[in-house]
Formats: C-alpha cells, structure tokens, sequence
C-alpha cells in the first residue's frame, strides 16, 4: 500500500487558494502535527536563484500542475518572492514523498489483484475496508497529485484496469461502497483534460460505466448518471451516451432505451434524501440527453427522443414527483415540461393550429391529410396507407417487426440529413435516405417535368404581365376615384363656407344700402364740408368711359407709333417647328445678298441625311463662303457611287466579294431592303425602345388619343417615349417620303406616326404629367406635413421647456464671467453639451449626469423624446428643393391646363378624350395642388414662429439645420441613456457576483470547516463543476428563463380563449 504520511494534495489546496479571490493571499502551508492542522507561514531556506533561473523553474512546476488558462496566468502574475515560496514548498513535499513516481504501478498492481479476487464472501470486513481505502486514495491521488502522475498512470493503462475491475465484479462487489469508489476514480481522472480526453477516446469507457446502471446502490447510480449527463455535455460526448444507453439495452436486455431509468424514476425507495437524490439524478440526465447535441437545434430530434420518455409513461411518474416538493428536482421537472411545452407550440405552429394532440390518431391523420392536400406528396400518401392496410397484423409471428421496420425508416428519413448523418444512433446501418431517393428518381421524366414546368412557367409569367396590367388599371381607377371623392368633398366644404360667407356679405350690403338710403334721405346740413366721390352720401363718380367712346388723346409729338395690342389670352401657340411668320418684304426687294438658286443634281434615290449646321443666308457677307463654289465639284464627284454608298435603302450585301457575288446579293437586296432617313443611333434607339414597349404603332397611337385609358404605357416608358418625339427636321424628311411607307424602317414609320397626332409632344408631356402627378404629390406632402407636426411638437411641448431650463441651470452654474449669468443659449449649444467630460471618469459627460439627474428629479422630462416624434423626419426636409417640387409642379400644372385650352379651341377627332379626361384631372389635380401649397405656407409660418420661439428669428436657418440639431440632440441623449443604462446593469452584476462571491466563499469556509477533521481534502476541477451545474439545473437556467418569457408572452397573446396546456400539467 501507498504511504499515507503527508500528502502532495495539501501543497495544491494553498496553491489553488490564490485563485479563490480577487485579491492575492499570503501563501501558508498546512502542516500535520499531531493529527491537529496548523498554519505556519512558509519560510524558504534556500537562496532565490536570478529571475531567469527562477522562471523556468516556476514554468515547469505550472506545467506540472495541469491548471486552466486563466490559473496559469494568475500564478505567473504573483511577486517572485512567493513564486519561489511555492516552488519550494513542493520541492519539499517531493522529497517527504519518496519514491512518488511508483505510485501508479501500485495502485495498478492492487487493481489487477482485487479484480482478480473476484467475491467479498472470503473477505472479512477489515479486508473489504482496506480495499476500499485504497480505492478511495487513488481517487484522492488522481485528483491531487501533479500531472505527472496522471501522465504515468495513463500511460500504464490503469483506466483498462479500472473498468476491467467494472466488468469482472460479482454482485456483493457491486453492491459495496468499492463500486461506488471505482465510479469515483474515473470521475476523478475527467476531472483532469488529459484524463478527460482519455476516457472519452477509450473505445468502452463509456459503455462499461453505463452498466454500472444495473445496480441497485443508489450512491453508485448518481455517480454514473452525473458522469453520463455531463459527457452529454462536453463537445462529441452527446452520441457516445446514446450509443451506451443502446449497448445498456442489450447488457440489461431492456424492451426499450431507457426503460430502467424510468423504473428508478417510479420506484420508491423508503429513503427520503437518497430517493430525491436519485430521481433529481434521472431528470438532469434525461434533460441533458434531450436539450444538448442534435436537440440544442433540430426540433425533429427532440420530438423524436422525447416520445420514447413518453411511451414509457414519464409523464405521470413527473406529476407524482411533484409531491416530494423538492426545489432542485422541480427545477428539472419545470425544464422537462415547459421544454415540451415550447417544442409542442413549434409544431402546432408549422400547421397553423393552437395545438397538436399526439395522442389522438385521428388528428394526427387530419394534420398529415391537411398538409398533403393538393401536393405531388398525396398519392403517395394514400399508396402508403392502403399498403398499411394490407401489411400482416397477427399477434403472432414477427408481425410487429413489420412495423418496428417501417418505423425505423421513417425515423431516418425524418432525422438524417442531407450527408447521411444520423444525430440519434443509427436504426438501420448503411440505410443513406438521399441515396435511396436519388436511385428512386429517372432521369428522363426529370427531363420532361423540367420542360413541362418551363412551359407552364412561361404561361404563368404571360398570365402574371396580364394581371398586373389589370391590376394597375383597376389600381389607377381605385386612386382616381379617391382622389375624386376627397376633391368633391373637399369642393362640397369649400363652397359651403364661400356660400356662408357670401350670405354673410350680402346681408353686410344690404345693412349698407339701407344706411346709405337713410342718410341720403336727410336733409343736407348748409355749409358743411362736401363728401368725397364715392362716401356714403357724396356725389356718385363719374363711371369709366365705355367701349365705343371717344378715342383717347394722340401720343405727343416725336413718339413712336403705339404698342401692339397684345393677344388675346388663351390663343393657340404656333404649331411646334415653326415660327410666327414675319410681315412680308416688300415687291421686288432682291432675295438676301441677290444669289441665284442653285442647280444641284437630285439623286434618284433617296439618302441618307448630313445632320449639318446650314449657315443663314444673311451672314455669307465677308465670309470664305461667297468664294466657294460647290458646283464644280459635282462635275467631279461619281455620284452614282455616292448614291450607292449613302442609300437610305439598306441592302444586304457585302462589298469585299466578287462581281458575281454583288450580282446575287443585289438580287437579295431588293426583296429586304427598308428605307431609313433618320440618324442610324437615333434609330437603334428607338427600334430597342418599341422591343421593350411591345405595342403596335396603332395601339401606341390609341392609347396617347385617350390618355392611356386601359394603362398600356407605364411611366418609365413614357419618360423613353419623350425621347423619341419627332424633331422639324425628322418630319421635314419623313413627309418627302411618305408616299414610300410600306417600306419605311420601323422607328422611321413609329415617328412618322406619331408625327400625325396633333401636338403630339404637348399630349405625351401631359400624359406623363398626369401619370406622375399623384406621386410627386405623395413625395411633397409627407415632408410638409412632417415640417408643420414637428414645427408644432418644438413649439407646444412642455418637457422640452424644462429640459431647456436644466441645461439653462447647469451652464449658468458651471460657466462664470462673461460666459455666464445667460438668460437663454442658440440651440446648438445642446449638442455641445456631452463635449464636456467627468473629471472622475472620462468616459462619463455632463449629458450623461444631466441623464441621471433628470430620471431622479424629472423623470417626465426624461423621456422629452416621446413629444418629438416628427423631428427626425423634418431634419431630412430641404426646404429649397421642397419649393422647387413645388414650383415644378406648378408650372407642370399649368402647362397641361395650357394645352387643355388648345385642345378645346380645336375640332376632336374621333377617339380623341384629351379633353375630357385632361378636364376632369385639372379639376382634381388643381385642387389637391391648392391644398399642398397652403399645407406648405402653414408650414413655413409654423417654421418661422419656432425659429422666433428658439431666439433665432433673424437667422437663415434651414429646417434641416435647425430640427437636425434637434435630432442629433435626440440620437446622442438616447445613446448617453442606453450607455448609463449599460453601466447600471453593469453595476448591478458586478454587486451581484461580489455578493455571490462572498456567499460561495462562506459556503467553501462552512465546507472547509466541516471536513476540517478529514485527512485529504479534494479540490474540485472542472468536471466537477460541470456534474454540480447539471445536479443543481444551473445548466439549463438560461433556457429556462427564455422559455419562461417566451410562455408568459405567448400567455398574453392567447388569454383571449387559448387551448395550450398548463406547463405542470403535460398529460400523456
């Protein structure tokens, strides 16, 4: 046996001490004396070797040590003196400890002997005590001991020999405290990483501690059970224990998974603390196994693992463990139900319903028929059903094998996914679901499918471009019709007041008429001052001279003849391309500078056009062009190459071949040539525009005579279309031609159509107008209405007065002399204010305190932000493009009604509702536009008023400058108050773990106390912390809390009438 003097866990207990706070402790070591524990400081004899020396040294003793990241980092950061008081210590402790390498061959030897002694029945109790000690040292050893020795240990194969020592125990040894020990050991070993990594690698480790479950000692079933919920716990471990549960089935020749654990859940034991115990064990293990691995994500997992807890009948065994009234255990009971809970209302959620009962056959039949209703999927359904129908259903035989298959492949189709992973141990090996699937599928019927739901989606896209072209009709209806209605009520509000006021003043009128006839009546009192013209009772003026009257007085002498009168309003303007035409020259005044016309040659043919810049007749005086002459070269000219070259017929042929060749391609040419005279881009243009408008010239034409009634031409393509309106010199060539239309290009017909229309620009510029008219006004009037509500919020509201005072109160308080004693400051100073810092700390700014006080002393006040709801949108208003939107529709406005008024001057011809339809849209459109203009001077005198009542009445300030320093304001005062809020929370956590810390240091003291008479004690590692967090439920807290808002918050959506279960009450 190992020698049990003083051991090497007491110099880790004060090492480990130095991590227990936050400041760093004097390092003691206890010694033993006389089996009394005493603190003696420790005083090193040794000479401390040079910084580097020491470091080293103190590297290695660390690395020994095996502690976690944030341990070493905690060592290296002590002074060196106590660096060296450490080193020594242990150093110390090693030569105490001879020979402390050998000790795994030990303990490895009386494994192998205790295993190969297979019964307790020779052994008397002295015995089966020494063994157990021995046990229980290797426990204490694997968890105290320096890394070396769990190195050495691992290295010898002594995990082999423990769970070799698992699987040859007879039953007495099963029962005994020697199992429990052993199940100690290994915990002890994960409590280290590279013990941890070892087990979880050993290829049985897992399976043979599962067996352990086959006790009947409760002590040894909670081990187990905590080793196995943590590993559930620990990256790749959640598998490993779903492949153990699988091989304790077969060990234990369970029906079922899990069948044993839920017999230990049901069963009672007598004994109170080790019954709570147990089943608290059973839960966290259940819990961990359903809510870690595949089920942190796949709900389809969890659903699946849970209903064989519930074919098991867990459901009533959790309502008869409520009696225990034990909080850890109703922590995990909690867990269990309301992660059921949450998981039933995901699914009942993909059927749109409030609940699914999983019991019931008959609705789970009605949810798949719902879901398979009009799918490809229903035939296929049905296949299965009738097939059910048809599959054996005697008692006897291997008839339920039939349906354990079916179950099992559908299991795998529901979970495997797309790589042929199964998250649960697989049911049927080498069963890949996407690899059956892709076998299933041919690829020809792929093919013709493929093709057939292309064609059906071309007929799907043909019947989509229909509908919403009906749709944007009955769209462009409905909002006409609207519009109408609100500008008839509107007019119907207007004219009532116009009468109200009209009778108002004619009774105002008539009062004075009467008066006037009083006064006019009384006699005249002698020499009294004469009333002026027009005054109640003086003399009548004389009227203005009428039309047909005497002429007015001559101009003086030497003035020019007098002004034309000007032309009547409303006339029709020119036509487009042409100017007023001049008074005539006088008879046989000579042409220009006197030049003859000139003979030029005239193609046969018609060519293409030189879009050149004539120079006018009357400026060749003195240029280099009254020595030109143009006709001599035509004699030298090939013209016929020329006409050939710049036909504006366009052949198909190629000049590089052959004679014979141009022959043939002539021949060809004649059958496809189209004549062109407009500029070749200006055509390609034109002829991409038409491809994308896919309307004929016909329909084109039709829809700008009726103002696109049936909504043919959207507005992008009107915008192109304005493009493309015919210019003079365009139409000058198209008429020279138009007895060649047939063979006229495409674009050159589509201008020469549209040059037809009368006024046809003016009527496709209406067009747009109207077209655009309801969206400019829908882009103006929010910003108005955002200037008039926000200018309104500024003036009325009161917080923002108080606010204003705070801050008045602070700068007078904090500035001095000339800066200070103010009676008001510029707006702008608010964004100044967080420029100021805390003298304290930086990172705290007078807005930030400002915040502080106002949610103390004016808590109103600090939430000013609810009453400025409009400034962030009217800090986006410029107020000069605002007016220029305006203006533009405006003058838009005024040019369609312009052209209205020709309109009507001029015959209609047949189709042509210009008219009628431009009438009835300046009626609305005139009226909507009077309300932006007074809703925009509203808001402009609102503006004004607030600019006064801030003191900056006699600045240009814009609105987006002035409410954008109220914004800015707005964004950094939320800003400082999420940020104080952020140092509250702050503050209030470091509080809570100070007070937490405190606690569980009391609690270690108290614990520390209560085994102050042990010889050993064992610091826990991180695998202990892992098992007490899953014993305690503190694993699941988060989720518990999240799915404790998520049902309080679903509680208040559905307390109208809800059908969702009560959490504690989950019957199955």
């Amino acid at each position: 046996m190992a020698p049990r003097g003083k051991r090497g866990g007491r110099g880790l207990s004060f090492i480990f001490c130095c991590f227990k706070g936050n400041e760093q402790p004097e390092i003691n070591l206890q010694l033993r004396q006389d089996n009394n524990l005493a603190l003696q400081s420790l005083e090193p004899t040794l000479p401390m070797p040079p910084a580097d020396e020491l470091h080293a040294m103190f590297t290695e003793l660390v690395d020994e040590l095996d502690l976690t990241e944030k341990h070493r980092e905690a060592m290296f950061a002590l002074p060196a003196e106590k660096k060296w008081q450490i080193y020594c210590s242990k150093k110390m402790e090693q030569e105490e400890i001879k020979g402390a390498t050998s000790w795994p061959e030990f303990y490895i030897d009386q494994l192998n002997s205790m295993a190969a002694r297979k019964t307790l029945l020779a052994l008397d109790k002295e015995d089966e005590e020494e063994r157990n000690k021995t046990i229980e040292s290797l426990k204490t050893a694997l968890r105290t001991q320096p890394m070396r020795f769990v190195t050495r240990f691992i290295d010898l194969d002594g995990l082999t020999c423990i769970l070799n020592f698992l699987k040859s125990m007879d039953y007495e040894t099963t029962e005994s405290q020697i199992h429990t020990s052993l199940i100690g050991c290994i915990k002890a070993l994960m409590n280290n990483s590279q013990g941890r990594a070892h087990v979880l690698s050993h290829s049985e480790s897992i399976n043979i501690i599962s067996q352990s479950l086959a006790t009947d000692n409760i002590k040894t079933k909670v081990a187990v059970l905590e080793i196995l919920g943590a590993v559930c716990l620990v990256p790749g471990g959640h598998r490993k224990i779903l492949e153990a549960m699988l091989h304790y089935q077969k060990f234990a020749s369970e029906r079922t998974r899990f069948q044993t654990l839920l017999n230990d859940l049901d069963r009672s034991t007598g004994r109170y603390r080790d019954e709570v115990n147990l089943k608290t064990a059973i839960m966290s293990f259940i819990n961990a196994v359903l809510s870690q691995g595949a089920g942190e994500s796949s709900l389809e997992f969890r659903i699946h693992l849970r209903y064989e807890f519930l074919m098991l009948g867990i459901q009533p065994v959790i309502d008869k463990l409520r009696s225990h009234e034990n909080a850890t255990l109703d922590r995990h009971l909690d867990f269990f139900e309301m992660l059921r809970n949450e998981d039933e209302l995901a699914l009942a959620k993909r059927f749109d319903t409030v609940h699914v009962d999983t019991k019931s056959a008959t609705q789970v039949f009605e949810m798949i028929k719902k879901k398979m209703n009009h799918t490809d999927a229903h035939p296929h359904f049905m296949s299965v059903l009738q097939h059910c129908l048809l599959m054996p259903y005697k008692r006897s035989g291997n008839t339920v094998h039939y349906w354990l298959l079916l179950d099992r492949i559908v299991q795998q189709i529901v979970l495997q996914n797309d790589k042929g992973h199964d998250p649960d141990v697989t049911p049927l090996e080498n069963f890949n679901v996407k690899n059956v699937v892709r076998m299933l599928v041919n690829e020809n019927e792929v093919k013709q499918w493929k093709e057939q739901a292309e064609k059906m989606r071309k007929e799907q896209h043909e019947l989509q471009q229909r509908f919403e072209k009906k749709e944007r009709e009955c769209d462009a209806k409905t909002q006409e019709k609207e519009d109408m209605m609100q500008t008839l009520n509107k007019m119907k509000e207007k004219l009532e007041r116009e009468s109200s006021e009209h009778k108002a003043v004619k009774q105002q009128v008539a009062d004075l008429s009467s008066r006037l006839h009083e006064l006019s009546s009384r006699p005249s009192v002698p020499g009294g001052p004469p009333l002026p013209p027009g005054a109640p009772g003086g003399p009548i003026p004389p009227p203005p001279p009428m039309a047909g009257g005497p002429p007015p007085p001559p101009p003086p002498p030497g003035a020019g003849p007098p002004p034309p009168p000007p032309p009547p309003p409303g006339g029709p303007p020119p036509p487009p391309g042409m100017a007023p035409f001049g008074p005539p020259p006088p008879p046989g005044a000579p042409m220009g500078l006197g030049l003859k016309k000139k003979n030029i040659p005239q193609p046969s043919n018609a060519l293409k056009s030189f879009n050149w810049a004539k120079l006018a007749e009357n400026k060749l005086e003195g240029t280099v062009w009254t020595d030109v002459d143009d006709l001599k070269v035509f004699k030298v000219l090939d013209l016929e190459d020329i006409e050939k070259t710049f036909s504006a017929y366009q052949r198909q042929q190629d000049f590089l071949l052959n004679a014979k060749k141009d022959s043939e391609d002539d021949t060809v040419a004649k059958k496809v040539k189209e004549l062109s005279v407009i500029d070749g881009r200006r055509a390609q243009n034109c002829n991409i525009l038409l491809s994308r408008l896919k309307l004929t010239n016909e329909e084109i034409r039709r829809a700008i005579l009726t103002m696109d009634e049936q909504e043919d031409l959207p507005k992008d393509m009107l915008e192109q279309l304005l493009k493309f309106v015919p210019e003079k010199a365009d139409v000058d060539l198209l008429e020279e031609h138009k007895h060649e239309l047939d063979r006229m290009a495409k674009a050159d017909r589509f201008l020469y159509e549209m040059s037809r229309i009368n006024h046809y620009q003016q009527r496709l510029q209406s067009l747009y107008f109207k077209k655009k008219f309801a969206e400019r006004i829908a882009e103006v009037k929010p910003k108005v209405e955002a200037l008039s509500r926000a200018s309104k919020e500024v003036l009325q509201s009161r917080s923002l007065r108080q606010l204003l005072e705070v801050v008045l109160a602070f700068g007078n308080y904090m500035n001095k002399g000339q800066r200070g004693n103010a009676y008001g400051f510029k707006v702008s100073s608010l964004n100044k204010i967080a420029d100021t810092k805390s003298s304290i700390d930086k990172n705290i700014t007078l807005l930030h305190y400002m915040i502080t006080i106002l949610e103390q002393k004016y808590p109103k006040v600090a939430v000013f932000q609810e009453d400025l709801q409009s400034v962030p949108e009217a800090a986006k208003v410029n107020m000069t493009e605002l007016e220029k939107d305006i203006n533009n529709l405006k003058s838009g406005l005024k040019s369609v009604e312009t052209e209205l008024e020709f309109q009507r001057s001029h015959p209609q011809d047949s189709g042509d509702k210009f008219v009628s339809v431009v009438s009835q849209f300046v009626t609305v459109a005139s009226f909507s536009f009077s309300d932006v203009e007074e809703s925009l001077n509203e808001a402009r005198d609102l503006f004004k008023r607030a600019l006064n009542h801030f003191g900056e009445g006699g600045s240009t300030m814009q609105p987006e400058e002035f409410f954008g320093i109220f914004d800015t304001f707005l964004t950094a005062f939320a800003e400082a108050k999420q940020e104080n809020e952020n140092i509250r929370r702050r503050k209030e956590e470091e509080e809570k773990r100070a007070r937490m810390e405190a606690q569980l240091k009391e609690q270690r003291e108290k614990e520390r106390k209560a085994k102050k008479g042990k010889e050993n004690c064992e610091e826990d590692g991180e695998f202990d912390d892992l098992v007490s967090a899953l014993r305690s439920g503190e694993v699941f807290d988060k989720d518990l809390s999240k799915m404790k808002r998520n049902r309080k918050r679903n509680q208040n959506q559905n307390s109208d009438g809800s059908r969702e279960r009560p959490i504690t009450k989950l019957n199955h």
